[in-house]
């Protein structure tokens, strides 16, 4: 696996939302966000899977607990195109991380590990990343 952009210490408070834009490459396989407390402790793994694993155009949504994976949660609609710009954006409160993706297509995963604040944040993949900004 090669890591693209690892960042720590984010100190993200409930309410706060990271937002990225990139490019998705012109013949993907995958991308990955993973958020959390480290990398083995993740609120979020976010993994678009164009064709990877024998997955085609599916949505991966996952949780990581002292390194070991919990139950992912899938989603068909899959609003990304090889070689387009998308923007993604993450928030999160206490019940659930809301993840809002191209055409307005939102997705909400649980915040199954009671987070109240993410400190770690890495983006790799067949995303070339052109802006992140925290809010």
């Amino acid at each position: 696996m090669t890591v693209g952009l690892v960042i720590q210490n984010l100190n993200l408070k409930p309410g706060g939302c990271i937002r990225v834009q990139g490019e998705v490459a012109a013949d993907p396989k995958s991308f990955t966000m993973n958020l959390g407390k480290d990398e083995n402790n993740l609120n979020l793994h976010f993994n678009p899977r164009f064709k990877l694993y024998g997955d085609v155009r599916k949505l991966i949504f996952n949780s990581r607990k002292a390194g070991a994976w919990e139950t992912e949660l899938r989603d068909s609609v899959f609003p990304l195109e090889p070689g387009s710009i998308i923007e993604v954006c993450v928030s999160f409160d206490e019940a659930e991380l809301t993840t809002k993706l191209p055409d307005g297509h939102i997705f909400k995963f649980p915040n199954r590990h009671n987070v109240d604040v993410i400190n770690y944040l890495e983006i790799h993949g067949d995303l070339k990343l052109k802006c992140l900004m925290f809010e």
